[in-house]
């Protein structure tokens, strides 16, 4: 996890270091031990009023497509520095027409121990279809998690970015002006 400061200081450096018209905005900058993604806006396509619902969501998904081919390398040479300077890869996603779309992310493996009780969620979940395996079955708990307790993990996050404030504030902290002898 990382803390507010650290974030403020990673969505700073790809405000500054992606080019003017990559997007026309940065949407947003996640990061977690092993990912950086970096989501941009980029312009709708123009459709007359006549558009039909079909017509305008083949357009987007074309607009995004053609976004991600022209831009590939622009998008590979800042990933590679930011890949080097914060040792995490680099994914990337835009937001076109209401839509977003992520282009190539990391899927990382996640060792767990479940008891009967647990697996056998997860079994139910598979024999009834919404997931094929016990993976995408925790997956699919961890996405319903995600979606019901927003509001608590966002207190639980502030909540250790105090802990590692506190922390920084130890004995074992590096003071912060230390005097020099120049005798």
């Amino acid at each position: 996890m990382i803390t507010n400061e650290q974030h403020e200081k990673l969505r700073g450096w790809f405000a500054g270091r992606l080019p003017d018209d990559l997007f026309e905005g940065l949407v947003e900058v996640t990061a977690d031990r092993e990912e950086i993604t970096v989501i941009g806006r980029i312009p709708e396509p123009r459709l007359g009023e006549e558009a039909s619902a079909a017509e305008r969501e083949a357009a987007v998904q074309g607009r995004i497509q053609e976004f991600r081919e022209r831009t590939r390398d622009a998008r590979i040479a800042v990933a590679r520095e930011a890949e080097h300077r914060f040792d995490r890869k680099v994914s990337w996603g835009v937001e076109c027409g209401g839509q977003r779309a992520l282009f190539t992310h990391v899927a990382a493996p996640v060792m767990t121990r479940l008891r009967q009780p647990e697996r056998q969620v997860l079994d139910t979940l598979i024999a009834g279809g919404v997931a094929r395996s016990r993976s995408d079955a925790l997956a699919w708990c961890v996405r319903l998690v995600q979606r019901h307790a927003d509001e608590w993990l966002t207190e639980l996050r502030e909540s250790l970015e105090h802990v590692q404030r506190v922390r920084a504030q130890g004995p074992d902290a590096e003071p912060e002006d230390t005097p020099t002898d120049d005798k």
